[in-house]
């Protein structure tokens, strides 16, 4: 199929690039027109606080959505009546605003401290949606401007203000992506096509997923992600099939013959890949929570168009670029530089114009070049070392000379950055991580500062029964409450019209984020509320951290076993081996592991972690491991695929295991790297972003795939498969003929 494919795509050319073309801009018409409907919604799992969030939202929606708070302090006080005045009218005005509630510390007690210089107002918003919560947040600031008094400070802090803004990592990844290709490769045109193909793959798939949205719950980051992996994939596969394709004419096949060639070997490799990508995003199901499914139904979409892309629109490009895919004139290089140098520098100053005239030039230079001979002179190529001269073999085989030495290494190393992860703690950062000049981070340490670091993350407990009716016994219960150790201070609202429900507001001597509150959170439910014999539950969204984190642990071995159990099955099927699958998922395991240890060291025991803008050390947040495991497993299963697909077609032709082994790490150790590093910048420039979140993600996800391109790709998998020797491709012959026969080597076709 994919040969008759691979030839239409040829003899067809311009009708297939039509059709893609068509394609890509009826679908952008159509999700224009149609709009997007992302959501991102606090989804909690079944648990204790969120229970008290079903008992609030029923009894009084303000207090069970997100909450905020506008502080303000001044060294003179702010007990004045000039305070008073303009506070209280600045609190009357943001009430008036659709979904909010606010409680002013003037009617209450315990929001203005002892010394009177500090105070804050608790703002409780009944919205549920991320983007229209920022919109709030915006407008409650633009409101606050209005009411600047001498002398008084006046910041927001909580949920409501702490905003989400992703970098631009796709631009910086494109831009790291076109010089790491052309160095590699030396041609323009090389570093084209995949550059071409991942554009044109991301715009429909982003499109689809757009249209998509209104028929499935998306957050709001979904087209994010799926710009994150549909540019790394996509890229990767079409660079995989472009490679081949070069060799394959250097070999002297013909236009036709080099495509259907590349299709059929390495374009096997990439829906094999693209399939174990799409398994372990799929395993996110098993997570129950509705967030991770959008997520992974909007990352499928994008892994799929870009394999599609890669076998069917990649081989007529190539088909129209035939020989000159290894030309590069001196204005094709030219006009390069001059694109890569001003859309870097419009990146940085945010600046369009400077793109627009980058552009231009651009351009210029080529029109230029069909009147000026001399710029279409091509570059001349480096003579191509033999096979046996490049480092890559020789690599191969310096460690297969030396395969226990190199095996051991590689795994003490692995180890020893994955041991911090026994000591892993889930939970959510706070505000103290927001960076020093935002509004977030200034309210969150006047409050701490005025009162104690754990007034910014109160605790709500819901009190039901005869204690929420009788005022003595609630009073007792709110007692018993502030005389815990790590309570603080703790105060009773009403909850409820008709009196059934009462709230406490306990604020911990801890820091949101601090394994301490976690533990008071514990405390209280198992030990205090329930020796006291009242009917209350202990919520709030520093609560509703500590039950997410203890769902996603519940769930995690969920996750690993379906996916490693499918992906083992698979590559199983497809090389026709017991060993060379089972290895492949202990490596990626320890990959993944390893990049975890690092995140553990970083940001949960604080080393480093001021290299990379973030405040102080907290836990590790809740959803990353899931995430990381989930996309970097089926990254690094993408290269091991390509490793093995290679290795296994020489394997077949020579019957040589070491031989098999070298000429396919050469063939394709290049390409990895080349790929590993265009990930590694993609995902890396997350960490340029001053978002906690991102900043961790990032550096995951970038350290697992560089530490799987480097240690386990190149070294851990030519020392065990030396090690190994034939034994890597044996397999019972029951299981053997129980396995569906899947060719991903391909065959030589010449004609």
């Amino acid at each position: 199929m994919l040969i008759k494919l691979a030839r239409f795509s040829v003899r067809r050319r311009r009708l297939m690039v039509g059709f893609w073309v068509i394609l890509l801009v009826a679908l952008g018409a159509i999700s224009n027109s149609v709009g997007t409907n992302f959501a991102t919604e606090f989804e909690l799992p079944s648990s204790e606080s969120n229970d008290v969030q079903t008992l609030l939202k029923a009894n009084n929606s303000d207090r069970a959505g997100f909450t905020g708070q506008i502080v303000f302090t001044s060294p003179s006080g702010i007990a004045t009546d000039e305070v008073k005045a303009k506070m209280s009218a600045l609190f009357a005005e943001v009430a008036t605003l659709e979904g909010v509630s606010v409680i002013s510390p003037f009617d209450t007690q315990g929001q203005i401290n002892q010394s009177a210089t500090t105070a804050f107002a608790t703002i409780d918003v009944s919205l549920r949606s991320q983007e229209a919560i920022i919109k709030l947040g915006e407008d409650i600031r633009a409101i606050g401007e209005k009411f600047s008094i001498n002398g008084v400070q006046i910041e927001y802090g909580g949920e409501v203000f702490a905003g989400f803004e992703l970098p631009a990592s796709e631009v910086y990844g494109l831009l790291a992506a076109i010089i790491i290709l052309v160095l590699a490769f030396g041609s323009v045109l090389a570093m084209g096509l995949p550059i071409g193909t991942a554009i044109l793959g991301l715009g429909i798939g982003t499109s689809v997923v757009g249209i998509v949205s209104h028929l499935v719950g998306m957050p709001d980051f979904t087209t994010s992600l799926v710009a994150m992996i549909g540019l790394g994939v996509g890229i990767d596969y079409a660079l995989f099939i472009v490679t081949r394709y070069r060799e394959c004419l250097a070999d002297g096949l013909s236009v036709e013959d080099a495509v259907v060639e590349a299709v059929d070997t390495s374009g096997r490799a990439v829906i094999f890949a693209g399939i174990t990508v799409i398994i372990s995003l799929l395993g996110l199901f098993v997570m129950g929570l509705a967030f991770a499914r959008g997520l992974a139904i909007g990352a499928v979409i994008g892994v799929l168009f870009m394999i599609v892309a890669s076998i069917t629109f990649l081989p007529a490009l190539l088909a129209m670029v035939k020989h000159r895919v290894d030309v590069t004139t001196r204005a094709a290089l030219v006009a390069l530089v001059a694109f890569v140098l001003f859309a870097l520098v419009a990146v940085i100053n945010e600046s369009l114009k400077i793109f627009l005239v980058g552009l231009a030039i651009t351009v210029g230079i080529t029109l230029v070049s069909l009147v000026v001979k001399p710029l279409r002179t091509p570059i001349k190529h480096r003579p191509k070392k033999a096979k046996e001269l490049t480092f890559w073999y020789r690599w191969s085989r310096f460690i297969q000379h030396r395969p226990w030495v190199a095996a051991i290494s590689a795994t003490t190393v692995l180890l020893i950055l994955a041991s911090p992860l026994a000591s892993i703690r889930l939970g959510f950062g706070d505000n103290g991580n927001a960076p020093t000049d935002s509004t977030v981070r200034k309210a969150f340490d006047m409050v701490a500062e005025g009162f104690g670091p754990g007034f910014n993350g109160p605790l709500y407990i819901t009190v039901q029964g005869e204690t929420a009716a009788q005022p003595a016994k609630l009073e007792a219960f709110v007692k018993t409450i502030s005389a815990t150790d790590g309570v603080a201070y703790a105060q009773a609202v009403p909850a409820s019209a008709d009196g059934s429900l009462s709230l406490v507001i306990a604020y911990p001597t801890t820091a949101p984020q601090d394994e301490a509150t976690s533990q008071l959170v514990k405390f209280l439910r198992s030990d205090v509320i329930a020796q006291s014999g009242v009917d209350s539950k202990v919520g709030g969204f520093t609560a509703a951290g500590t039950d997410f984190a203890t769902a996603i642990g519940s769930r995690m071995p969920y996750l690993f076993i379906g996916v490693l159990s499918l992906s083992f099955l698979l590559l199983m099927a497809v090389f026709r081996s017991l060993l060379v699958p089972l290895k492949a998922v202990i490596m990626n395991l320890l990959s993944i592991g390893a990049a975890y240890g690092v995140l553990v060291a970083v940001f949960q025991w604080g080393w480093g972690i001021s290299l990379i803008g973030v405040g102080k050390a907290g836990p590790i947040e809740s959803w990353a491991p899931m995430m990381l495991f989930a996309i970097v497993f089926g990254l690094s299963m993408d290269y091991e695929v390509f490793l093995l697909s290679r290795v296994k077609e020489e394997y077949d032709r020579t019957g040589d295991n070491a031989t098999a082994v070298a000429d396919g790490l050469t063939a394709t150790a290049r390409v990895i790297t080349a790929a590993a590093l265009i990930m590694v910048f993609v995902l890396g420039a997350f960490v340029l972003g001053y978002d906690r979140q991102l900043k961790l993600f990032g550096l995951g996800l970038s350290v697992a795939v560089f530490i799987d391109a480097t240690i386990v790709r190149m070294v851990l998998v030519p020392a065990t498969m030396e090690l190994l020797g034939d034994r890597n491709w044996w397999i019972p012959a029951w299981i053997n003929k129980l396995l569906p026969k899947i060719d991903v080597e391909g065959h030589h076709h010449t004609k």
